[in-house]
């Protein structure tokens, strides 16, 4: 049975009210949890991007069973790998042991802010796997030193180390990544539903871990509105992974999304309230492999009306749902 998980999506929400949503999201009886980490929101629309690991710090004291993830941190421009170890291992201490650290390359749109530039996409995940390999040493205890191609490390440890380090995800969109995730991540995460990628990541070594989707979603009483909604805020989707990992801003992507209609974003972002809809949407992402499916509820101010509908209705219709 597909684990189904709620997303606190930071460029859509302010901080006081993502934390009131994860704790509507276990309320409900979602599974988990993901945060993603964003220094700018995709589109003006959406408004907003508090700093993510502080809303995560306030929502494992807010809640009490819900597991957190982040979905996905980029280790390598605005944080140092040093620096993200401790916030994890922080985080892991503060939620009892319910965080799995979500890594990836990044976009530009969030990691141009430190003045570092945007390094081609395979010096990005070089910059990666190195991080990955200072963050699990840091998690092993111990004084840490490292001067590798990317990154130094003088004499850093971690006074606060959970009983068990947090699992480390890793975010793929191609063979390369898939390689370097089955090497080094206990888990996978993507965001196609493309069995394609899990048999990279398993050949790679990942065979039997979690994967983790994510899936953007509309929910509404009128389905019009609904459209409305998820063209204003989500139409970048439409874009693809390799154009929304390069733009620079929000205005970017206002003009890279200026030529897609609403019906091509409902075409991928099921809208409305027939719960089928929702079902047939999240079936890919099952019939692919994955495990683990969180959804993206569209819009900071419909959350409400989205968490009780799915506690009564959708929730119950996803866990019914199997493999074709």
């Amino acid at each position: 049975m597909v684990r189904i998980g709620y997303t606190m999506m930071t460029e859509q929400a302010g901080p006081r009210e993502l934390v009131e949503h994860v704790v509507g999201a276990e309320r409900a009886g979602f599974d988990f949890c993901v945060t993603s980490d964003h220094y700018f929101p995709w589109l003006e629309a959406q408004g907003h991007a508090p700093y993510a690991w502080t809303v995560l710090g306030a929502a494992a004291q807010a809640t009490s069973t819900i597991p957190l993830m982040t979905y996905v941190t980029c280790p390598t421009m605005r944080y140092h790998p040093a620096v993200v170890a401790q916030k994890a291992a922080t985080l892991q201490e503060l939620s009892g042991g319910r965080f799995r650290l979500g890594l990836g390359s990044g976009e530009r749109l969030n990691e141009h802010v430190v003045g570092r530039g945007w390094p081609a996409a395979h010096v990005r995940l070089e910059m990666l796997e190195e991080a990955v390999g200072i963050i699990r040493a840091l998690f092993e205890g111990g004084t840490v030193s490292h001067h590798g191609r990317h990154f130094d490390v003088e004499n850093a440890r971690l006074w606060d180390l959970p009983g068990e380090p947090p699992p480390i995800g890793v975010a793929v969109s191609g063979e390369h990544s898939c390689e370097l995730a089955g090497r080094l991540a206990d888990l996978v995460i993507a965001i196609d539903p493309e069995r394609e990628l899990l048999e990279a990541f398993a050949r790679a070594g990942g065979a039997g871990k979690p994967a983790v989707g994510q899936l953007a979603v509309c929910y509404d009483t009128d389905r019009d509105a609904a459209v409305k909604r998820a063209h204003e805020q989500f139409r970048w989707s439409a874009l693809g992974w390799k154009v929304n990992a390069e733009l620079p801003g929000p205005a970017s992507f206002e003009q890279a999304s200026e030529h897609v209609r609403p019906e091509d974003v409902a075409q991928s972002i099921p809208c409305g309230d027939n719960v089928d809809d929702f079902v047939e949407a999240v079936r890919p992402y099952v019939d692919a492999g994955f495990s683990e499916v969180a959804l993206v509820q569209v819009g900071g101010g419909h959350q409400e009306p989205f968490l009780e509908w799915a506690e009564s209705t959708l929730l119950p219709a996803l866990r019914a749902l199997r493999p074709s």
